[in-house]
């Protein structure tokens, strides 16, 4: 196998390891955090209190792994649709997850326990580096989509349902969480509509990993 094949193969196999490296981590870590709620708390308030650390490190690492994927991918895709704009929303996920991971959000929702909800800057970038994240991931999903119609109407057709369905989740969370924080709604299920907006966008990754990494394969093996 050529080494540049090979390299590349290495670089899309990242986006499938990340996209089953964070749920899992995230998942247990959060699973095990006193006074962490699923149902109520985002995924990022675990990036506050104790444990802060695994979030941290989990999503630079995250991070950094969908970057070598949009790598791999602009690599594969050399031309044609998508082949520019594809790796470039991805890549921009990848520097959201990374921020996200280093500017930690504020308290809120009852958690960190006994912390009262604030509102500084770190907050506003994490957000921000939020938008990226899944406003990346589910731009990706969709400019793909339009490429895989022609070799893969299966996955194209799941594209768009998983690029429709990241955005409508993200948007969800934020309306519960305002609800919530404006007492309306206590406690709204705006970290389990979170979660499975970041669910969504995971499976994708997967799923788009796996048919590029195949599609590398057969090339080098033709």
């Amino acid at each position: 196998m050529p080494a540049h094949t090979a390299l590349t193969r290495s670089l899309l196999a990242s986006g499938i390891i990340a996209g089953a490296m964070l749920p899992i981590i995230v998942g247990f870590d959060g699973a095990t955090r006193q006074g962490y709620g699923v149902w109520r708390n985002g995924v990022s308030r675990l990036g506050t209190g104790d444990g802060a650390w695994v979030f941290a490190i989990v999503f630079v690492l995250g991070g950094a792994l969908i970057g070598l994927f949009a790598l791999g991918l602009r690599r594969l895709l050399r031309s044609g649709r998508g082949a520019t704009w594809g790796p470039i929303v991805i890549a921009l996920a990848a520097v959201g997850f990374i921020i996200g991971g280093l500017v930690p959000t504020d308290p809120g929702l009852g958690y960190p326990p006994g912390e009262p909800p604030t509102a500084t800057l770190s907050g506003r970038i994490h957000q921000g580096a939020g938008t990226l994240v899944f406003g990346g991931l589910s731009a990706a999903a969709f400019i793909l989509a339009r490429r895989l119609r022609s070799d893969a109407r299966g996955l194209a057709s799941f594209s768009l349902v998983t690029g429709t369905l990241i955005i409508v989740f993200a948007f969800a969370a934020g309306i519960a969480y305002r609800l919530d924080s404006l007492e309306i709604w206590r406690p709204a299920p705006a970290g389990i509509l979170e979660q499975v907006s970041l669910l969504t966008a995971y499976g994708w990754l997967i799923a788009i990993g796996i048919h590029y990494y195949r599609t590398q394969s057969v090339g080098a093996s033709t």
